[in-house]
């Protein structure tokens, strides 16, 4: 076996006993992109090795993805297929986990239309509703990981000769996710129960407020009376353990829904659905956003901001290490899966409905936030 082909195959266990922990009797359902196969196959077999009843995968392809907006009717995008919803449906009503490989290009949707990129989220989130909620609610194991595109691996490294580009990714990607520890499995255990650590000293101290300062930040969250920190490990419905991201190196609580003031601004760019939202700053008032700044992709941005009635509020803040394997690769990953758990102080889009993280720099000794 090759060095290359041994790192894969323990991010594929990674993927299925760590992300998705797929059980004895369950169904996996794998989303992921064609160029991903090879991987794909690796992660099947380690699904039935853990005793999966049956692994379904659905493909997809930025090609198509590209053509469909730049070529089909303004009208479509305000349509989503009723019958893949209800397939999806279906899987997490009987349990199923549900693993998402991502590898999109930052720049896959340059020059669309951002009002045909609004309208085809808001679609897909009105007709995924209720498998969302499912997700959401941790009610079955889902998690989300990486694989390199060609597309993804220039934007990365555009220094690097076109066909090593993906190969360098490919390190990376296994360097911020623990594949070169001499058990990755136990490694990401060890890892999740730290985080859990961290939580629970979190909630013993009950702060009342974080304060995040940086150049061109200066933003004050409250936090609710009864909040509560939690890690980047779930459970779902059923007792089992699982990772929703893989990598993390987060904590987060809810905070105080009109009680978030003041400027936050990006250290990275934003990607989301094919666009890049670059050098972006938010200003809150009473915990809404009333507004927003961008050297690049501001009207996405904004689109985004105004997607439903509590897309302009804070859903989220998180706290992430000042070390950690991601943040010691010293990449602009432009993934958010990646960049939302860099040290720096930036909000990162999650979820439907719309929803800001804030990530504060925080040393491993020190997790305690002003306030």
């Amino acid at each position: 076996m090759t060095d290359f082909a041994e790192k894969l195959e323990r991010y594929a266990a990674l993927a299925v006993q760590v992300g998705v922990n797929v059980q004895p009797g369950q169904t996996l359902y794998i989303n992921a992109p064609l160029h991903a196969a090879p991987f794909v196959r690796l992660a099947a077999r380690k699904a039935y090795e853990a005793g999966a009843r049956h692994v379904y995968v659905e493909w997809n392809d930025e090609e198509l993805t590209r053509i469909r907006y730049e070529m089909a009717p303004d009208e479509s995008f305000h349509e989503y297929p009723m019958w893949h919803a209800r397939a999806m449906e279906e899987l997490v009503e009987n349990n199923a986990a549900i693993l998402k490989l991502t590898s999109s290009d930052p720049d896959l949707l340059r020059g669309i239309d951002p009002e045909r990129i609004a309208n085809a989220q808001k679609a897909s989130g009105k007709a995924l509703q209720n498998f969302r909620k499912y997700i959401m609610a941790d009610k079955v194991s889902w998690a989300v990981l990486a694989v390199p595109s060609p597309g993804w691996a220039a934007k990365v490294f555009p220094d690097l000769a076109k066909d090593r580009q993906v190969d360098a990714l490919w390190e990376a990607i296994f360097a911020a996710t623990r594949v070169y520890e001499s058990d990755p499995v136990k490694a990401w255990r060890d890892h999740i129960r730290q985080l859990e650590e961290k939580a629970s000293l979190l909630n013993e101290r009950r702060y009342r407020l974080l304060r995040f300062r940086s150049p061109g930040t200066d933003l004050t969250v409250e936090l609710p009376e009864n909040h509560l920190w939690v890690s980047g490990g779930s459970v779902n419905a059923k007792g089992t353990p699982f990772v929703a991201n893989m990598p993390t190196e987060e904590v987060f609580t809810a905070p105080l829904k009109e009680g978030v003031n003041g400027t936050v601004r990006s250290t990275k760019p934003l990607s989301y659905g094919g666009t890049l939202i670059k050098n972006f700053s938010l200003t809150f008032r009473n915990g809404k956003i009333v507004d927003a700044q961008a050297e690049e992709g501001l009207e996405v941005l904004k689109r985004l901001i105004e997607t439903d009635e509590g897309s302009s509020f804070l859903g989220e803040v998180a706290l992430v290490p000042y070390e950690s394997p991601i943040s010691r690769t010293n990449l602009v990953f432009y993934n958010t899966l990646f960049d939302e758990n860099a040290s720096a102080t930036w909000p990162s889009a999650t979820g439907t409905p719309f929803a800001w993280r804030a990530a504060r720099r925080c040393r491993r000794t020190n997790w305690r936030p002003a306030g």
